[in-house]
């Protein structure tokens, strides 16, 4: 079972996010809980400063907009999740490595 947390401390568009990855989840059929994660210090965490952000098996894979249906489909379908190293849009001040921007991780 995948553990999605949708973390915002509740403005529309974490409101909106949560509502995507609910519909996705719902959509796919996966076997996945989603939790809703509020409280700054534990959003702070997971080194989030923009919400909202997607978490999937605790890696941060979204932060900062509300995703897609089919960003949040790519990441659960691909398992992408599992083998995320960013996904900030911004590829340059990421985390991948330039192997990684080859080989299409970003």
């Amino acid at each position: 079972m995948k553990i999605i947390k949708v973390l915002g401390t509740g403005c529309p568009s974490c409101v909106s996010a949560e509502k995507v990855v609910e519909d996705v989840v719902s959509e796919l059929n996966i076997d996945a809980q989603i939790i809703k994660v509020t409280e700054i210090m534990d959003i702070m965490m997971y080194d989030v400063m923009s919400t909202p952000a997607i978490v999937i098996d605790e890696k941060v894979v979204i932060k900062g907009k509300v995703p897609s249906k089919d960003e949040m489909k790519a990441l659960l379908v691909d398992n992408f999740a599992n083998n995320a190293c960013c996904s900030d849009e911004n590829v340059e001040d990421s985390c991948c490595s330039t192997d990684d921007k080859e080989s299409g991780c970003c």
